[in-house]
């Protein structure tokens, strides 16, 4: 590994006009990052990238890097771009657990972060630094969100997140798990207790639903609850996995791996909607892909799909009339998810989207004095370098507001 990564960081061109770092949604200083790796101060390096992005370690294991600080390196014009995420990885695990994280004195403020996902932890690594008392609640056991209950251990390792949750107790963060607030506790009894700011990142954990006949089935599972724990599910030989995104790339490897013979995954339009990298991936473990599949109901015996007719240039031209029956032990659907209803529906002034995504402004700010959110509960399924990048600015929205 770490002959490979001096190899990558030599191959580095050092661009005057870094397109990596503007390809990177966190604009991570990825030259300066290499140069400090080059002279043998990874904790210089390691300093850095942390400062930019608290979520270096996970983002330089999940990031689509091949359409961002890769698929930007000029090299890859030509042929392979800098393995830029090794070289991260790199750094970033080899220097978090020494990492000594600089925080302001305490300033007599406190703050309450409701999610101890990606955006979650990124403010309140960046609301300690600054000063401030923070407390994380979370509905589940364990911190990490998605990262925890999402992604697959084999992309993930969960001994990160270990890592992650030392680290926030080590500056003083407090965590109050399996406390869903808009349940016993709410919003204003936060408030009531002294908390000057509340924010918000409850994450997206409604599965979205098909709506055709058959979805209550005892053979039919969603993408997001089954991931949360696999183990728990005895699925059969044969699988159907409706969708074909990165979650349902991580379905199907998952079920794989435990003990699936037949996987396939089925979509309505004629290629993957996954990234290129995790599409290849699911293909190698042993997935197969079926194109052009509209769902119509599943039945006990597996899913019934219509078959969308298309012409050469790739537009849809109609429906086969003729259903297609497909065998299959167990379906599992995986069409993205959205955000639950708890807090909008405990908190009077809290305003959400036609689709329960809550309203903010460019800084997070929601339509209460005080709560801000961001990450998926407001983007959407999105990114974890996403939620980070957003997270940066509404933290510094919240210290002004509390200023």
């Amino acid at each position: 590994m770490a002959v490979h990564v001096i190899d990558e960081a030599n191959r580095c061109l050092n661009c005057k006009k870094p397109m990596c770092q503007q390809g990177c949604p966190i604009h991570t200083p990825i030259p300066k990052m290499i140069e400090a790796f080059k002279e043998g101060d990874l904790n210089r390096a390691g300093d850095m990238i942390f400062a930019n992005n608290p979520m270096s370690l996970v983002c330089s294991l999940v990031c689509n890097h091949e359409n961002q600080c890769e698929g930007h390196c000029i090299l890859g014009r030509k042929g392979q771009p800098v393995h830029i995420s090794s070289i991260e990885n790199y750094i970033s695990d080899t220097i978090f657990d020494k990492m000594k994280i600089e925080c302001q004195p305490k300033n007599g403020k406190k703050v309450a972060v409701i999610g101890a996902g990606p955006a979650g932890i990124t403010i309140a690594i960046l609301l300690t630094k600054k000063g401030y008392s923070v407390t994380i609640f979370d509905s589940k056991d364990k911190i990490g969100g998605v990262l925890q209950y999402g992604i697959p251990a084999f992309r993930l390792p969960k001994t990160i997140l270990d890592r992650y949750k030392k680290k926030l107790l080590e500056i003083g963060v407090k965590i109050r798990p399996n406390t869903a607030i808009g349940t016993a506790l709410e919003i204003k009894d936060l408030f009531r207790d002294g908390y000057e700011s509340i924010f918000i990142g409850t994450g997206v954990w409604r599965p979205k639903t098909l709506g055709v006949k058959g979805e209550s089935l005892g053979n039919v599972h969603y993408a997001i609850d089954y991931l949360a724990n696999p183990d728990a599910y005895d699925l059969g030989e044969r699988v159907a996995i409706i969708g074909m995104g990165n979650s349902a790339m991580d379905v199907a490897r998952t079920v794989i791996r435990h003990g699936a013979r037949e996987v396939t995954l089925y979509a309505r339009g004629l290629a993957s909607n996954a990234s290129e990298h995790e599409t290849a991936y699911a293909r190698l473990d042993g997935a197969a892909f079926e194109f052009g599949k509209q769902i119509a109901e599943i039945t006990d015996d597996g899913p019934v799909f219509e078959n969308i007719l298309y012409d050469e240039e790739g537009n849809q031209t109609g429906v086969d009339e003729k259903m297609e029956q497909i065998y299959a032990d167990s379906t599992i659907i995986s069409i993205s998810q959205g955000p639950k209803s708890k807090l909008v529906n405990t908190t009077e002034g809290l305003k959400a989207s036609p689709n329960g995504l809550l309203m903010t402004d460019e800084n997070g700010q929601t339509t209460i004095p005080g709560i801000f959110a961001s990450g998926d509960v407001v983007l959407g399924a999105r990114t974890v370098v996403e939620a980070a990048a957003y997270s940066k600015v509404v933290a510094e929205a919240m210290d002004e507001y509390m200023r």
